[in-house]
């Protein structure tokens, strides 16, 4: 492109003139009348592609992600990423490597009870459990169930982990699935953010 420097002015029709110089002839383009920088749109274009080497560009990926199956990366001219778990497009996890424990405080529904216990095998743990409907992860082990426990305890059925459903719980069930639309791609999403962090 030559060497850039700043040219000022308007163009004959009297709008903003680029600022960009090649070779010490000013562009002939005018600038974008909303572009926060006084340059034309085929310089901002340049910009934009010099910052995207840095920064990556943000796209729906080529491709799933083989980790967490997310259609979203970040494009680099070295190639793409997974927006959500940061795993390198196209590279195939390997099948030996353990995938990382989560702990999650899980709440699921059968008929009008809700049952809050916890795991780091979600899938398997409930399983075993009869359920309508998983209604919410929650992030944490032991010791975040036993808080949820104590904090509805008024409505908790002797010696189970099942609770009758009533506001304050359903409450708490929606402030957790809040733009959630399946719990358990939120969960899938945080065992890939942990193993993208392990790699």
């Amino acid at each position: 492109m030559g060497r850039a420097e700043a040219s000022r002015g308007t163009t004959p029709d009297g709008r903003r003139r680029c600022v960009v110089a090649v070779d010490g002839t000013p562009c002939p383009s005018p600038a974008e009348s909303d572009s926060p920088l006084p340059l034309c749109a085929a310089h901002l274009l340049v910009a934009y592609d010099w910052v995207a080497r840095e920064a990556g560009v943000v796209d729906l990926a080529p491709s799933a992600c083989l980790a967490c199956g997310s259609r979203v990366g970040v494009r680099y001219p070295s190639g793409w990423i997974c927006a959500e778990c940061e795993w390198r497009l196209g590279d195939v996890p390997d099948g030996e490597l353990a995938r990382p424990r989560i702990e999650v405080v899980y709440y699921v529904r059968y008929r009008d009870q809700v049952k809050i216990g916890t795991s780091a095998n979600p899938r398997l743990r409930l399983a075993s459990i009869p359920h309508d409907e998983v209604l919410a992860f929650e992030r944490g082990g032991r010791s975040l169930e036993q808080r949820r426990h104590v904090q509805f305890a008024a409505h908790r059925f002797p010696r189970t982990e099942w609770f009758a459903l009533h506001d304050e719980l359903s409450a708490h069930i929606a402030e957790l699935s809040a733009g959630v639309d399946d719990p358990w791609t939120e969960y899938e999403r945080w065992v890939s953010r942990r193993l993208g962090v392990d790699q």
